[in-house]
C-alpha cells in the first residue's frame, strides 16, 4: 500500500487555500461508497468505530487493537486518505506512543489525540472533563516523536471550546501548536465569534470537529485557516435506518423482488470490484 502517497495528499490539503468536507466511514464498503462519491478524505471517527464493531456507545470500551485493524481494513480497501479519531490515545502518553505505532503501521493519513479525561472518571456524573495542560502537551510530543513517517499528520485535538470557554481553549491550541503538531481540531465551538478569536491565535491549519448552521459556510471558514470541516456522522444513522426498514418489510412478508430502494447489482458488484476478482480468477485459477 502506498501510504505516504496517501499522507502527502491529506497534507497538501492541509496546506491549500480551501475548506473540504471528510466522508464518514465506517468499514471498507462505506470507505469504497465514500471514494466513488469524490470525497478527498475519509473520516473513522471513535464513535463510529465503536458502533460499527462493537454496537455500543461512544465511551472508550473499544480497545485499541481493535480499532487499528478496522483502520486497516478501510485502508486496504481504498485509496482515499483517512483521517482517525484516535481519541486520547487509550491511555497516557506512553499508550499514546503506542497508539501512534499502531495506526501509523494501519496506513492512516492523519490521526488526532484529544486531551479531555477519557474514560470518564468516577465521580465526574459523566459530565466531561479535560486532563491538565501539561499532561495534554506531553501527549503530544509522545505523538509527534513517535512517529517514523514524517508525512503522517498529527493533530492535537481539544473541546475545550465547549467544555472550559474560549479562553481555555485558546491556551491549550496555542500550547499544542508550540508543541509542534501539524493541526488543531476544534470540538465545541459554537459562534462564528469564537472561532473568530480562537483562529486569530493560530497559524497551523484547523480542523472543525462540529459545525452550526450558521457556521457552515466554506468559503468564510477557509479565510480562517480551517482546512477541514466535519458534517457529522449521521450517514450511519441513514443507512441504520434503512437496514431496519427492509428487514421489517421481509419479516412482515415483503417479497425480497419487492422491496424498495435497493442498490442495483451493477453497484454492489462495482463496490466489490467482482470484475478484478473474475480477472484474477482468470488469470490465476
Amino acid at each position: 500500500m502506498r501510504w505516504s502517497e496517501r499522507r502527502k495528499k491529506f497534507r497538501a490539503i492541509l496546506n491549500g487555500d480551501a475548506c473540504i468536507h471528510p466522508g464518514s466511514v465506517a468499514d471498507p464498503m462505506t470507505a469504497r461508497i465514500t471514494q466513488e462519491i469524490g470525497f478527498e478524505v475519509g473520516i473513522f471517527a471513535g464513535s463510529v468505530a465503536s458502533m460499527s464493531v462493537l454496537a455500543a456507545p461512544d465511551l472508550i470500551v473499544l480497545t485499541l487493537s481493535e480499532f487499528a485493524d478496522q483502520a486497516k481494513r478501510i485502508g486496504r480497501a481504498t485509496e482515499l486518505p483517512l483521517l482517525v479519531d484516535a481519541d486520547h490515545g487509550y491511555g497516557n502518553a506512553l499508550n499514546v506512543r503506542r497508539t501512534v505505532e499502531e495506526l501509523e503501521m494501519a496506513g492512516v493519513a492523519a490521526l488526532s489525540i484529544e486531551d479531555t479525561d477519557l474514560p470518564t472518571p468516577h465521580g465526574s456524573g459523566r459530565k466531561a472533563q479535560l486532563i491538565s495542560v501539561e499532561e495534554g502537551i506531553g501527549k503530544m510530543k509522545a505523538a509527534l516523536d513517535t512517529r517514523t513517517d514524517p508525512d503522517l499528520v498529527i493533530t492535537g485535538r481539544t473541546s475545550a471550546a465547549g467544555i472550559a470557554g474560549v479562553e481555555e481553549a485558546i491556551i491549550r491550541v496555542t500550547a499544542y501548536e508550540a508543541a509542534g503538531v501539524d493541526a488543531l481540531f476544534l470540538v465545541g465551538v459554537k459562534t462564528r465569534e469564537d472561532l473568530e478569536t480562537i483562529a486569530g491565535e493560530l497559524s497551523t491549519p484547523i480542523i472543525l470537529g462540529s459545525a452550526s448552521r450558521e457556521m457552515m459556510d466554506r468559503d468564510w471558514l477557509a479565510s480562517l485557516g480551517v482546512r477541514i470541516c466535519l458534517q457529522g456522522h449521521k450517514v450511519h444513522a441513514a443507512a441504520m435506518a434503512t437496514f431496519k426498514r427492509t428487514q421489517q418489510a421481509l419479516a412482515a412478508g415483503t417479497h425480497p423482488d419487492d422491496l424498495e430502494g435497493v442498490a442495483p447489482g451493477s453497484d454492489m458488484n462495482r463496490f466489490m470490484r467482482a470484475d478484478d476478482y473474475a480477472r484474477w480468477s482468470d488469470d490465476y485459477l
